[in-house]
């Protein structure tokens, strides 16, 4: 009897002991993983010539096998009788059923998901001086299949984390938890857009023949809806993954080259007065990048005869991420453009700088040019491509890069994903704040943008939802050129130097209908409108230099306990977003 009762004991002991040995591994897995992020976001040392990247410390399928043998044997680890039983112990077993999960998701995560994401770009990545270095297209292809499956499976793994106890007696098992689902919430995406990837990159490189792309660097310090006034741009052509930029050119050159582009009654109600199609520094008035990227390309056509396959967006945040991983560039008059000042530099000092419109043009396609001829020559060197493409598919997951394709089943890809930049077709909560430039002014440099949905209560047609949006000037009293401060819609009312205007636009989820609208906590009329089946109300606003204006809207949406996919209008300072939880129904 005595050497029973000793038995749960031991079985407890057991679990104490392999859980410190479960913990050594899962650290150890975690170690090899954030040391292979390291290395691929810093590349080869700055000193080494692109095309002779030394080796690194740990290939990218080494460092995953590693990672994923310590995930094996802390797997194995907990799969004993004394685990299974302690995780079936009411109340107490939550921890060990939590390191049980997690040790689980931790082997899956490494065999299924990260290996093939790693044997991928082991292959892309390998030596192709052959090729000139071009990306390997038919590799990429021939790993669509598995990384369609990798994506699948990260998404099941991410769903077996969600079912694992939360809140337990045991607080660092609790954070563990927490910190692995957020490393997942990452990931899942990731591997998303991997796979979305393979499956319409080859062709858009190129593989079947050649493409020509319209390039457009957006200027966020004169807001538009996509992100920025649509400045400098470039024509990319790919050719089997070789790439080359073949043009750069300005607005000025495209001022009367827009050709008419059909969007439909909707659009033209509600943007059709600023004649966007047939303006291009109005081009990008909607936030839906695909309206825009019609725009452009068929100006193109318009104005030189050539076929198009698609268009590209950026913004110089977007190159600041880009030149992190690719280095510095320095311009013809030995100017350095940095990460850390090609936003300064493009949307702030050069208008001091440069009085002369002319001069400071040619100053942004002299950085347009360096910038492209940099980032081009890292992604032809397979050593330095890893550190450019981790860069690029964070700009691209962040919106500051947009893609669209000509040909629909790519473009049917695209418009899925956050790069794609479009509206949603769902009936899902739906936020989102654009603000349009109307002064004609650079002063959107100095915005800062605030929004809060706030769901209410629940009625017989749905759920009350109130927003805030709070916009603030911070532009200097004193001191900016005329050119950045100046008042092209010449108001008829008397203005400073500083005060700004937008047209402020929130796009609300499908259904919404709009109860009352403040400003400043005064009633205000809105105008209203739809655009892809979202109400839209808008608001021409004055902001003062130095003041803060509120836009108050309540709103009677769908009934929903589902937070909103917010839209994320890139400009130089982020939107700050908060999103309340859902009351019971009750309250």
């Amino acid at each position: 009897m005595g050497a029973l009762a000793g038995l749960p004991l031991a079985g407890a002991g057991w679990v104490v002991v392999t859980g410190l040995l479960v913990r050594d591994e899962l650290l150890a897995s975690q170690r090899a993983l954030s040391s292979l992020r390291q290395q691929i976001a810093a590349g080869p040392p700055a000193d080494v010539p692109a095309g002779n990247a030394v080796p690194v410390k740990q290939t990218p399928d080494a460092a995953v096998r590693a990672a994923a043998a310590h995930a094996a044997r802390a797997h194995r680890l907990t799969t004993g009788p004394a685990w299974f039983s302690a995780a079936h112990v009411p109340v107490l077993g939550g921890p060990v059923r939590t390191v049980r999960g997690a040790a689980e998701a931790a082997e899956r995560l490494t065999r299924d998901v990260l290996s093939p994401l790693a044997d991928t770009a082991t292959e892309l990545t390998a030596d192709t001086a052959k090729d000139g270095g071009h990306l390997n297209l038919s590799a990429l292809r021939r790993a669509a299949p598995a990384l369609d499956q990798a994506s699948r499976s990260a998404s099941d793994v991410r769903t077996e984390v969600d079912e694992l106890p939360r809140r337990t007696w045991l607080p660092a098992v609790d954070r563990a938890r927490a910190q692995l689902a957020e490393q997942l919430d990452r990931i899942v995406p990731a591997t998303v857009d991997a796979a979305a990837a393979a499956r319409v990159m080859p062709s858009m490189l190129g593989e079947r023949g050649p493409r020509r792309y319209v390039v457009v660097f957006e200027n966020t310090a004169e807001a538009r809806g996509t992100g920025g006034l649509p400045g400098a741009f470039a024509v990319l052509t790919a050719d089997r993954g070789q790439l080359a930029f073949e043009y750069f050119g300005n607005d000025t050159e495209m001022t009367d080259a827009v050709a008419p582009v059909d969007l439909g009654a909707e659009y033209t109600a509600l943007h059709g007065h600023n004649a966007p199609t047939t303006t291009w520094v109005n081009s990008n008035l909607s936030p839906h990048f695909p309206y825009a990227a019609r725009i452009w390309t068929a100006a193109w056509r318009e104005h030189r005869g050539q076929k198009v396959d698609g268009a590209f967006a950026l913004d110089p945040s977007a190159l600041s991420g880009l030149l992190a991983a690719s280095g510095s560039v320095r311009l013809p008059d030995g100017t350095a453009v940095t990460a850390a000042n090609v936003v300064d530099l493009t949307e702030r000092s050069s208008y001091a700088a440069y009085p002369d419109t002319r001069k400071r043009k040619a100053f942004f396609l002299d950085v347009a040019r360096a910038v492209a001829g940099r980032l081009l020559g890292v992604a032809n060197d397979p050593g330095r491509r890893p550190a450019l493409l981790a860069a690029l598919s964070g700009q691209l997951r962040e919106g500051r890069v947009k893609v669209w394709s000509a040909h629909p089943s790519e473009q049917r890809e695209l418009r899925r994903r956050p790069f794609g930049g479009a509206l949603p077709d769902t009936a899902e909560p739906f936020a989102g704040l654009v603000v349009n430039n109307a002064a004609g002014s650079k002063l959107d440099y100095y915005l800062d943008r605030r929004l809060e949905w706030a769901p209410g209560r629940c009625v017989a047609a749905g759920r009350e939802v109130t927003v805030t949006v709070d916009l603030t000037n911070r532009a200097p009293a004193s001191g900016l050129p005329t050119y950045v401060t100046q008042r092209a819609d010449a108001p008829s009312y008397r203005t400073r130097p500083g005060d700004n205007r937008l047209l402020v636009s929130y796009y609300a989820s499908k259904g919404a209908k709009l109860a009352e609208a403040a400003l400043d906590g005064r009633p205000v009329l809105v105008n209203q409108a739809a655009e892809r089946g979202h109400p839209v109300y808008t608001l021409d606003l004055e902001l003062p230099a130095g003041a803060t204006r509120t836009l108050e809207l309540r709103l009677l949406e769908s009934a929903s306990d589902r937070p909103p996919s917010l839209l994320r209008q890139p400009m130089v300072r982020p939107l700050l977003a908060t999103v309340r939880p859902y009351p019971s129904c009750g309250d």
